[in-house]
């Protein structure tokens, strides 16, 4: 089974793939635009014949209802026919920064992948 995890934010999209039980981070999409972010989505959907999209959410907060809105319609742009999970992503972010990228500039999106993976490890309970 191949799984796909995504931190959807406004300006980067942490990836992170399940393969063979093996979690790896991917270099997150840099977002132009939500269409050019969707096309580079769907393309490793296609790539890695991915059949469960993991997708974080904000849970609390005061942005949790418009950003909650905002990544499910970006999920409606994919073309995907598999698994659709929404998971909490709270403190994913915070934890990605103890796995040794607090010296890595927030817009490398290196942070955001890695806040994916997470999301993937506690997802899958490794």
């Amino acid at each position: 089974m191949r799984a796909l995890a995504l931190d959807i934010g406004l300006k980067r999209i942490g990836v992170a793939l399940w393969l063979n039980e093996i979690a790896l981070p991917l270099n997150a999409i840099l977002r132009k635009n939500r269409d050019q972010a969707a096309n580079e989505v769907q393309q490793l959907i296609n790539e890695y014949q991915i059949s469960k999209l993991i997708v974080g959410l904000p849970k609390g907060g005061a942005s949790e209802v418009e950003m909650g809105k905002r990544i499910k319609h970006f999920v409606s742009l994919l073309q995907f026919s598999g698994e659709l999970i929404f998971v909490d992503e709270a403190y994913t972010s915070k934890e990605a920064q103890g796995l040794g990228v607090a010296n890595s500039r927030k817009k490398d999106g290196k942070l955001d992948s890695l806040a994916a993976l997470i999301m993937l490890r506690e997802y899958f309970g490794v």
